[in-house]
């Protein structure tokens, strides 16, 4: 069955075919099935994790059996119910001074919280579909399930090169969410890649974090290290952060299937997707807007969004990297001010983008 075709909650078909709707009928974009044991991604992940490529994220070694088999986060789960929502990219207007560029998904509310309240009505109304109780367990990209591989099985797209779900109408800008679940649902079918040859996702890297094709050593990532890695960030890898504050959109930006998705943004019935849009102040924040945080502010500032992941001092060292790529000695004063300050991590940034703008 298609992944992607929704049916009627309340017409006929199959129990696979219901729970598909019913996730379409709830807000998702995308939802498919696929069993709930270990695929060839088991093996890839232990490896990927022997490499180190993990970097600081221990939390991803600790459970590697887990996250490739179901059946240890669920005891008796079958099936995997894998769905997917489209944030809209949009065009972002150009900021008045030099920019703090934030990751499109990280300017709204959490994604988080805008979408476990749709996964756990999923989960509540596979009883009534299934006329018996059900025993589930779903995430939104919070527990010990690699759910890209999952819903690639499920057939709701492809990992490419990039290492991201790619839908071939709908591209790559998805969150996704699974629910494990003992019932005996229909898989669905894989998606072919539909990669080829293309490598305009790899080569637009600017710290060159894929060793590979389809491989990422997320400690050169600067999804990693400007929101994961707590500590300094490595100097080799500063320059190539440019302005990016929070996360990074390149290898999504250059791929050719999100510049059709740009075109095709379903509707949003439930609202969803301007809950996770991003306010007024994240749209094109500015370096020296971020720069003037003080702890309060940045607590307002950044009030239930996944800006908080990063904390206080993550995003002011963001920043100072950003200011020092930026040629721009008009902001030399507010890097000053964090070179005096108590904070070692802080003043080692700042001393570095000080070099960098000759202050």
């Amino acid at each position: 069955m298609r992944a992607d075709g929704a049916t009627p909650v309340d017409g006929g078909g199959s129990l696979t075919e219901r729970v598909v709707a019913l996730a379409h009928a709830l807000g998702f974009d995308l939802a498919g099935v696929s069993r709930a044991e270990p695929g060839e991604h088991a093996a890839f992940f232990r490896e990927w994790i022997d490499r180190g490529y993990a970097g600081e994220m221990s939390y991803l070694a600790r459970r590697v059996e887990a996250r490739s088999d179901p059946r240890l986060v669920l005891e008796g789960a079958r099936s995997v119910v894998a769905v997917g929502f489209v944030y809209d990219p949009g065009e972002r207007p150009e900021p008045d001074g030099p920019a703090f560029r934030v990751a499109r998904y990280a300017g709204g509310d959490d994604y988080h919280d805008v979408l476990v309240d749709r996964l756990r009505a999923l989960e509540a109304g596979l009883v009534p579909l299934a006329g018996r109780p059900v025993r589930t367990r779903g995430y939104v990209d919070t527990g010990p399930v690699l759910e890209r591989a999952f819903a690639a099985q499920a057939g709701l797209g492809w990992i490419g090169k990039n290492t991201l779900l790619i839908h071939p109408r709908l591209g790559s800008y998805l969150f996704l969410g699974v629910v494990l679940t003992d019932l005996e649902l229909e898989p669905g079918t894989p998606e072919p890649d539909h990669c080829g040859s293309c490598r305009a996702c790899l080569d637009v890297c600017p710290t060159d974090a894929f060793p590979e094709p389809y491989v990422l050593d997320a400690t050169r990532c600067l999804s990693y290290t400007t929101i994961e890695l707590r500590g300094a960030i490595p100097e080799p890898l500063r320059g190539g952060q440019g302005d990016w504050g929070f996360g990074c959109d390149l290898c999504q930006e250059v791929c050719p299937w999100n510049q059709r998705t740009r075109r095709e943004v379903p509707d949003d019935p439930h609202g969803l997707r301007a809950r996770i849009a991003p306010r007024p102040e994240w749209v094109a924040p500015t370096l020296a807007w971020v720069l003037d945080l003080d702890e309060e502010a940045w607590r307002v500032a950044t009030r239930r969004t996944a800006l908080r992941r990063t904390k206080y001092r993550g995003l002011l060292r963001n920043a100072l990297v950003a200011a020092g790529n930026s040629g721009d000695a008009s902001l030399v004063p507010r890097v000053r001010r964090h070179l005096e300050g108590d904070d070692p991590v802080l003043a080692e940034h700042a001393q570095w983008a000080l070099a960098r703008l000759g202050g």
